[in-house]
């Protein structure tokens, strides 16, 4: 219950950090008048996407985890069963 209740507080600082820094980069965008709006626009566009990238590459790194940890627990299973029925044949 604890790790539940921990990362979820980990995921909502994280989202209040990553709206502060969007809710910034949007006030400097629309405060700096040396930059032409195309130039705006195009930034802005790249953090979206980047920030997309970012959370696929979780996402896949996470899913690949997840399962090298189900691999590794079949395969500990099955090393758990041949250990018991070479027990039993010597017993």
């Amino acid at each position: 219950m604890t790790d539940r209740t921990d990362n979820t507080l980990i995921i909502n600082l994280n989202m209040a950090g990553v709206a502060l820094a969007y809710g910034l980069l949007a006030i400097s965008l629309w405060l700096s008048t040396d930059v032409p709006l195309s130039t705006k626009g195009f930034w802005g566009m790249g953090i979206v996407l980047l920030t997309l990238s970012l959370i696929n590459v979780v996402k896949y790194r996470f899913d690949q985890r997840s399962s090298e940890d189900r691999i590794r627990k079949i395969e500990d299973a099955r090393n758990e069963k041949m250990l018991e029925e070479a027990l039993r044949e010597d017993a």
